[in-house]
Parts: structure tokens; C-alpha cells; sequence
């Protein structure tokens, strides 16, 4: 051979070595900055803390790889608009609730929690295990959003109110905030419902602009002052296993790196469920000092022709709106087949053990 050709050749292959070697390198050392843009103010725990949990989570997997920045929605001053805001690629993510965006594609709706619907276990095991998560991808596909579970509040209170109801009648012209399918079955029932981001909501009770209104449970619920103006606090009905959601811009997860897909992934999941861990230990300890920290409290349930009126409406409601929604039909049969599936167990195992060993 000759020797320059020789030379020649290997100092070719040493080039491109050499440039493999650099692109990899440049690829594995390349930053992702992130923006998330949140439903809630910046105080407002635990809802807040999963997404900042999230992003901790995210970096330190990933060696500071990807860096995820949050905006609370004081930042961004549009609470209710994070859906859009991810959509149109102002932010990469969003940490919401899928019901919120029923105004915009009906076939969100169900996958925060439906009236009577599935408790929190049976949820997540429908979401994993029964199809939920595909349903889901395929109501957000049209949007080119990916949606994952954010942490689920469990079983919500019915609602703070300024007077006790006694009766249908009770609840006619009620002005109240409720949002999701909920606010469907109020309205019907001749509650006039609105949906008002959390910020304003005890100034909007304080100041009359509403009668009632529902937040969460007692952890959130007595931090944020309700029972001074409405102190009739009822029993839940209507989100039974309330699950927030991380919206994600399709084409920025696309072009994330596989593995950094799978950490963000990983990173979604877990903070959902220590969401749901932390919001549930709040109410444990807000009930344990209710009696004694807020006297004025009035814990009540819903008279049975209220709740039975409720039922029958929601219902109602559903056979319509699914006759017109084809993929609202098939995600709402798909959550009623998994949970009367799950009812089963549930009832032997949960509701036979509370049954037989409540003092």
C-alpha cells in the first residue's frame, strides 16, 4: 500500500472516530430547559408541591440534563388557561385538572373523576391496568398533548355553604362553584354554577358573589378560611377520586432523549402518588382538630331525595352527552365496566373492613 494513502486512511478514520466520539458527547452533555405553568397560586399545597417535587426529581435523575422550570399562575397569570398555553408551545408542561378543559373537548372531561364514580384505587388501577391511560392519549391526541395522572386528592367534600339544605328547593338559584361533570348535574337541578380559579375563591364567598362552593377536603379546605362565612360543610358525591393531570407538549416530548422520556415519566408518577400520600395525611390531621380548632363547623350530608334528584340527573346527563361523543361514550363504558369490576373488591375488602371493625 502506499504510504501516504495509508497515512491518509487513518487519519480519516481518527477524524471520524474523533467526531463520533464529540457528537456523543455533545448528546449526552446537552441541556433541556423546561417550562411548567400551574393551575395554582404558589402557596397552594400540596397541589403545588408535586410539580416542584417533580422537577427536583427529574433533574437530579438526570444529571441536570433536563431542568424543568415552574411558573405558579401568579407568574402567568392564567389559571385556567395553562391548556392553550401548552398547546401553542408557550410552555412545555402544565400542571392542571383534565375537567377543566370540558369547554373545549368534551372527551377531557372524565379523567379527573366522574359523579358516583371510582374511588381513588379503583381510579389508578383503571388508568395502569384497564385501559384509562390509551383513552386518555387518545382524547388529547387531537390537541397534540400528552396527558399523565398528577396526584389525586381522593374522595372530595361535597361543598362549604352559607345555609343548610334541607330540600331541592334549597338549592335553586344557589350560586355555587363546581366544576366537571358536577357543575352539570347542579345546574340542572337549577344551581347557578360558575368555575372561578382558587385565588379568588374565599373572596368571592366572603364578598357574596357566591353561596357555596367546593374546593378539596379539610387539609386544603380549612386553610383556606371557608368556614368563617359558609360553615355547613357536606359529604362528597361528586369527585370521588379527583385526579390532577401534567399536560405535555407532544412535539417537545418527542424530541426529548429516550431515556430522559422515561425519567420524566418515572418523575410524573411518583409525585402523583406522594400528592395523593401528603393530601391525604393533611385531612387526617385538619378532621382530628376540627372539633376543637373550629367549633363552628357544621358537618352534614345531603338529604337522601337531594342526593337521590342528584343521581338521577347525572344520569341523564350522561346518556345525552355520550350519544352525541363517540370517544366520550367509549371512555365513560370503559370506566363504568372497570369499576364495577373493582366494586367488587372493594366491597369485600375495604367496605366489609370498615363494616365490621368501626368502634
Amino acid at each position: 500500500m502506499n504510504i501516504l494513502k495509508y497515512k491518509s486512511t487513518k487519519l480519516v478514520i481518527a477524524s471520524v472516530l474523533l467526531a463520533g466520539f464529540t457528537t456523543a458527547s455533545f448528546a449526552a452533555e446537552r441541556v433541556y430547559t423546561w417550562k411548567l405553568a400551574t393551575t395554582w397560586g404558589p402557596t397552594l399545597s400540596p397541589f403545588i408541591d408535586a410539580p416542584h417535587q417533580m422537577a427536583k426529581m427529574v433533574e437530579e435523575m438526570s444529571d441536570g440534563r433536563l431542568v424543568i422550570r415552574i411558573d405558579a399562575s401568579n407568574k402567568h397569570k392564567a389559571a385556567l388557561g395553562v391548556f392553550d398555553m401548552v398547546k401553542g408551545g408557550q410552555y412545555d408542561m402544565a400542571h392542571s385538572a383534565s375537567y377543566y378543559w370540558k369547554g373545549k373537548d368534551i372527551n377531557t372531561l372524565p379523567f379527573t373523576t366522574m359523579p358516583f364514580g371510582m374511588t381513588t384505587p379503583e381510579q389508578y388501577a383503571w388508568f395502569y391496568e384497564g385501559g384509562g391511560m390509551e383513552l386518555m392519549q387518545k382524547a388529547y391526541a387531537p390537541h397534540k398533548i400528552l396527558s399523565f395522572p398528577g396526584g389525586n386528592t381522593g374522595n372530595q367534600m361535597g361543598g362549604w355553604f352559607r345555609k343548610e339544605i334541607n330540600s331541592l328547593e334549597d338549592l335553586k338559584g344557589l350560586k355555587m362553584r363546581i366544576p366537571g361533570f358536577a357543575g352539570e348535574v347542579m345546574a340542572k337541578l337549577g344551581v347557578a354554577v360558575t368555575n372561578i380559579p382558587s385565588g379568588e375563591l374565599y373572596t368571592s364567598l366572603e364578598r357574596g358573589v357566591l353561596d357555596a362552593l367546593e374546593w378539596v377536603g379539610p387539609g386544603m379546605d380549612v386553610n383556606m378560611g371557608f368556614h368563617k362565612v359558609a360553615p355547613f360543610y357536606y359529604t362528597g358525591w361528586h369527585e370521588p377520586a379527583t385526579e390532577l393531570q401534567y399536560l405535555v407538549n407532544e412535539r417537545k416530548f418527542d424530541r426529548l432523549p429516550k431515556d430522559l422520556q422515561v425519567i420524566l415519566k418515572t418523575a410524573m408518577k411518583l409525585s402523583a402518588y406522594d400528592m395523593y400520600i401528603k393530601n391525604y395525611a393533611m385531612s387526617a390531621e385538619a378532621l382530628s382538630e376540627m372539633d376543637t380548632k373550629y367549633p363552628n363547623i357544621k358537618v352534614m350530608t345531603f338529604p337522601k331525595p337531594v342526593m337521590d334528584a342528584m343521581k338521577k340527573a347525572n344520569s341523564e346527563l350522561i346518556a345525552e352527552i355520550t350519544k352525541e361523543n363517540p370517544l366520550l361514550k367509549e371512555v365513560i363504558d370503559s370506566q363504568t365496566a372497570f369499576q364495577k369490576k373493582a366494586r367488587a373488591w372493594t366491597i369485600m375488602s375495604d367496605y366489609n373492613y370498615l363494616k365490621d371493625n368501626l368502634q
